[in-house]
Formats: structure tokens, C-alpha cells, sequence
């Protein structure tokens, strides 16, 4: 720190630890952001009507990505950034973008059209789970570190260890609360509409099949011995 530095933040009182200003960037910016693009990738499926098109498969890929971000999220919030947890958020960011790659896949082959809007919300839902990660790595690059010895000399490297500064029961209530009205009623509502769709369309393809024809053939028979 240069002495222009010091003699600011002594004239001023304002003092700026980066490792908290990132915590916080995390806790209060980048995991609430996570659900308004979550949000309006609701709408633009429900706008494409994707009961109608990919259906219940997509629905339930949908649910899998959000399991996969959620996963990691729910342990970072109650345990200690180690190796365990860094390969655990690793494997979930690489599973997760393979599974969007599917994702679109399964969109397209099914011809619901994925409109630029909804594209471009792709791009920040698979954008937030490599900002989260290489945060975390940045703040805790001991711990990086020690994933690349494969945890040698730390006996914690290979379990969850409880977070040494919780966060508040406040905090944890309105992520919760948040998770369950952006994230689990909406796509709870998409998937069921989509079962729901399908159940319905089962049951027209079987109430509107046609006559086989062997028992063509028995009621000409009959007609004919008449």
C-alpha cells in the first residue's frame, strides 16, 4: 500500500477488504441474479408452449440443471470452501453445461422455437455458475492449492466441514423463499403442465385409433355369410 493509500483511508475511515467485498458480491449480487433470468426462461418456454412441442423430457431437463446448480449452492452455504467442496462445484459446473448443450438440443429437435430473447438468457444462466466457481477459487486459491495435491496433510480435505462463520437463519430463509417462488413453483407448474399434455394427448391417440385389420376382415366375413 502506497503512503497516498494510507493516508486516504486514515483521513477517511473507509477501508475495503477485498475477500468480503467479494463474499458479499457473491451472497448479494451474484446468487439473487441467478433467479431473474431463471424466471424469464419460465416465460419464454411457456411462451414457445413447450407442453406442446418437447414436452415432458425437456421439463425434466430443466429440472436436472437446476439440481445441478443447486446442489453446490446449498453446500456452500452451510460448509467450508475445501477440496471436497471445490471438486464437487467442478463436476456440477461441467455437468451442468453439458446438460444445456442437451437442453437446446432437445429444444430444437422437437422444432419449439428457441427465440434469440431465450437464447440470449441462456447465456447468463450458464454464465453464473463459472462466475460463482472461479470467485470461490480466487478467495480460497489454499484450497485450490490443496485439490491439486489431492488434499495431502489437510485430514478435512474429504469431508464437509461445517462454515466457522454462518450465515444468518435471515439470510438463509429468503434464499430459500426466493429458490421456492422463482425456481421450484415455476418449473413445478411447467413440469406438471407438461405431464398433464401428455397424459391428454395418450388418451385421444388411443380413444381415435383406427379399426385393426384383422377384425375388418371378421366383420366382412360376417356380412358376407348374411
Amino acid at each position: 500500500m502506497s503512503r497516498d493509500q494510507a493516508a486516504e483511508i486514515s483521513a477517511t475511515g473507509v477501508t475495503v477488504d477485498v475477500g468480503d467485498a467479494t463474499v458479499r458480491y457473491l451472497l448479494y449480487g451474484l446468487l439473487p441474479s441467478w433467479f431473474v433470468p431463471g424466471v424469464a426462461d419460465w416465460v419464454m418456454h411457456r411462451r414457445s408452449r413447450i407442453e406442446e412441442t418437447a414436452g415432458t423430457k425437456e421439463s425434466l431437463i430443466h429440472a436436472l440443471m437446476m439440481t445441478e446448480v443447486g446442489i453446490p449452492i446449498a453446500l456452500t452455504l452451510r460448509y467450508e470452501v475445501n477440496p471436497l467442496l471445490l471438486g464437487v462445484q467442478l463436476g456440477a459446473t461441467a455437468a451442468h453445461e453439458a446438460t444445456a448443450l442437451w437442453d437446446v438440443r432437445t429444444a430444437v429437435d422437437s422444432d419449439r422455437e428457441v427465440e434469440p430473447v431465450e437464447q440470449h438468457i441462456h447465456s447468463f444462466l450458464e454464465s453464473l455458475p463459472f462466475a460463482a466457481l472461479t470467485s470461490l477459487m480466487c478467495l480460497h486459491a489454499d484450497q485450490v492449492k490443496s485439490l491439486l495435491r489431492g488434499g495431502r496433510g489437510d485430514p478435512d480435505a474429504w469431508r464437509l466441514v461445517r462454515r466457522r462463520r454462518p450465515l444468518s437463519r435471515g439470510y438463509l430463509v429468503g434464499i430459500a423463499a426466493a429458490i421456492g417462488t422463482c425456481v421450484l413453483l415455476p418449473y413445478g407448474e411447467e413440469l406438471l403442465r407438461c405431464v398433464r399434455t401428455a397424459r391428454r394427448d395418450k388418451k385421444r391417440a388411443r380413444t381415435t385409433r383406427p379399426v385393426s385389420g384383422p377384425r375388418k376382415d371378421v366383420e366382412t366375413s360376417c356380412v358376407s355369410h348374411f
